[in-house]
């Protein structure tokens, strides 16, 4: 019975985690780029009170053996980079990846992050950066004269400027992408790092070697589905509480065995 109350507490610890994960991910609804996540789990260690194949007589093996378990622990937290919906703004800077692929982002300590948030903006130099003013990699520059800013789905981003009819390109979009996605590391503000266990970034053309293509207008936004995260949060409420139960059973279990001299 003590082992029931440590084994049923893990399930509790356990199924917290899942509630913190998707709590998590409803926060997130709304925010642009972001990518859902799940949480996975996985048994503990079990105590072998009989080990399975073990000689039962000298013409005869255990078939079974006994093994209980020690309850469950947290194995994982994956990232599930599905694409998510997309919504037409009509802003010249607003850029969505249709496909794979991450934008490139320097950061103020000169490393690259990679996000699929494309709510861009200019800053005072006309480079185009991020919310937090980070730029985008490689950079790109709008000169102050430019009326018409165009992105195309290759990435190749043209101006036009007063008295000038014909588009000037200024810039080309590079995305990068990874063998293992769910690797990276996720530093928040819609920014992802390497990782050994992302693989270096490959980057290249959008559109060309399995890479997206880039949409002008267009934001892509989270892959969170609310009717599935409530799913599973009444899931994880309810395991929660029948572990909650198996705590309470074994408690009252040991109570009984300690007024058995009354």
């Amino acid at each position: 019975m003590i082992r029931s109350l440590f084994t049923a507490a893990s399930g509790m610890q356990a199924q917290q985690k899942s509630i913190d994960v998707i709590a998590n991910n409803l926060a997130n609804v709304n925010t642009t780029g972001f990518k859902r996540s799940r949480a996975d789990f996985q048994d503990l260690m079990y105590q072998n009170l009989k080990t399975t194949g073990s000689p039962a007589t000298n013409t005869t093996q255990v078939p079974t053996g006994i093994q209980i378990g020690l309850g469950s622990r947290l194995a994982a937290v994956t990232k599930i980079f599905t694409e998510g919906d997309f919504t037409q703004t009509g802003n010249e800077l607003d850029i969505a990846i249709e496909g794979h692929g991450f934008f490139q982002i320097t950061l103020p300590d000169g490393t690259v992050g990679y996000s699929r948030a494309g709510a861009f903006k200019r800053d005072s130099t006309g480079q185009i950066v991020t919310s937090d003013g980070n730029p985008m990699s490689p950079s790109i520059t709008i000169p102050s004269t430019a009326t018409k800013i165009n992105i195309g789905s290759d990435g190749t981003v043209s101006v036009q400027t007063a008295g000038q009819s014909a588009a000037t390109i200024i810039g080309n979009i590079q995305l990068a992408s990874f063998p293992n996605a769910p690797g990276l590391y996720s530093q928040g503000k819609n920014i992802y790092l390497a990782t050994d266990a992302s693989g270096a970034a490959t980057t290249g053309t959008p559109g060309q070697d399995g890479l997206g293509t880039t949409g002008q207008g267009f934001l892509e936004m989270s892959n969170v589905s609310v009717a599935e995260e409530m799913v599973n949060m009444i899931v994880g409420q309810r395991a929660y509480e029948v572990n909650s139960k198996a705590v309470t059973t074994s408690d009252e279990m040991l109570q009984t065995a300690n007024n058995l001299k009354r």
